[in-house]
């Protein structure tokens, strides 16, 4: 069972996305939500680094709920999370 405890976050420039992380036990496990899924859920264009990250928290329950459901149904380390998910 995957948990999110850890209530980091960051902008990582190289993949446009908000990476965050999620815990099943010992293992940590990355997900990321890139620019334009971030942008689709907030219904509008953003203005940069610290407006994503803006809309990554006001929408977290719902983006770590999609991380969850993904995860359990394709175990691994590393999940960048997209349309599909959602």
């Amino acid at each position: 069972m995957i948990s999110f405890p850890n209530t980091s976050r960051n902008y990582q420039v190289s993949k446009q996305s908000v990476c965050f992380w999620g815990y099943d036990s010992a293992f940590e496990i990355s997900f990321f939500v890139g620019r334009d899924m971030l942008e689709r859920i907030a219904d509008r264009p953003s203005t940069g680094e610290a407006d994503l990250l803006q809309i990554f928290d006001a929408n977290r329950p719902q983006i770590q709920e999609v991380a969850a459901r993904a995860y359990s149904s394709r175990r691994g380390n590393y999940y960048p999370l997209a349309q599909k998910d959602f």
